[in-house]
């Protein structure tokens, strides 16, 4: 009897917060378009959402838990993906704003960056001759001079506020020094496998996208978690698919959409988050592989179920 096809299971991050609006024109940004998007990335078969706020007036990023909760029941009652609320919101944002909507919400997972980094975003701006919004080229520029901070004290501040929801952790690892930090937190037993580990490649600032910082990122995962993660890539901009491509070679989970690339193809933009979902899907079946669905996706990382969320 052949063997079961491994289940893989597919993250989109709908809109982010690196991305400005003038970059593309199908970039959500009000509740309605970050809602659209998301229960379409979910039929197309992702089964996590990974979700960011923006002000709808402006595209600028928000942690603002009132917009949140414009966007998250509308998701929940019309798709049964899990969905995943950031920590991160945006480099220049303190903890105590970025960990408002998890506080809230009580998700099932959350996104939590595992260490302080320059996250430069300023190399975008000599893409762009004109900016729709004068916060857009502002916001790009200070990231030269900004470091994204994660230290130890803002982790266990994450950590331990959220210890009493139930909520469960995407560990977003842009660096091996990031692995070394949450093997840290697992020795001191303030996380608990399974372990979702989101490794990062291709952000000016964290490690980069040659085919030996995947296998190094991997090797030392191995090394420090054994059997205690699940392993899940993401590549930025035009590095998304040949990234998550030789990762699910590798055995491990993927993750595209909008936050990561703007781009399905060459030159070409992408008309929403579902076409991402469904090359990338193309590419798992081409290979073999199964799709996780939510249920699955769910019993993999251990998760507490979307009825126990707080919206």
């Amino acid at each position: 009897m052949a063997a079961a096809a491994r289940k893989v299971i597919i993250t989109c991050a709908i809109t982010g917060g690196i991305h400005t609006p003038s970059m593309s024109p199908h970039l959500p940004v009000t509740p309605d378009e970050i809602a659209s998007h998301a229960i379409e990335a979910a039929q197309a078969g992702a089964s996590i959402l990974h979700l960011h706020a923006r002000n709808p007036e402006d595209g600028r990023p928000t942690q603002d838990p009132e917009v949140f909760a414009q966007f998250l029941p509308r998701i929940r009652q019309a798709t049964d993906a899990v969905l995943n609320l950031t920590t991160g919101g945006s480099p220049v944002m303190q903890v105590e704003e970025r960990l408002q909507p998890a506080l809230r919400f009580a998700p099932e997972l959350a996104s939590l960056n595992m260490g302080s980094m320059n996250f430069a975003l300023f190399p975008m701006l000599g893409r762009y001759d004109k900016f729709q919004h004068a916060w857009e080229p502002e916001y790009l520029e200070k990231t030269r001079d900004v470091v994204f901070r994660n230290t130890f004290k803002d982790i266990e501040y994450i950590l331990q506020s959220c210890s009493g929801n139930g909520t469960r952790f995407e560990f977003e690892c842009y660096d091996t020094a990031h692995l070394y930090n949450l093997a840290h937190f697992l020795d001191r037993k303030l996380v608990t496998p399974p372990l979702f580990v989101q490794t990062v490649f291709g952000i000016l600032g964290g490690i980069g996208t040659h085919p030996d910082d995947i296998s190094h990122m991997r090797r030392t995962a191995e090394r420090l978690f054994g059997d205690d993660y699940v392993w899940s890539v993401l590549g930025a901009g035009r590095h998304q698919m040949p990234i998550t491509t030789m990762a699910a070679s590798m055995g491990g989970n993927v993750r595209v959409g909008l936050e990561d690339s703007l781009w399905d193809g060459p030159g070409r933009l992408a008309e929403n988050n579902a076409v991402q979902v469904r090359r990338i899907r193309g590419v798992l079946e081409g290979l073999g592989l199964a799709i996780a669905t939510p249920a699955e996706a769910r019993d993999i990382l251990s998760l507490k179920g979307g009825d126990r969320v707080g919206f």
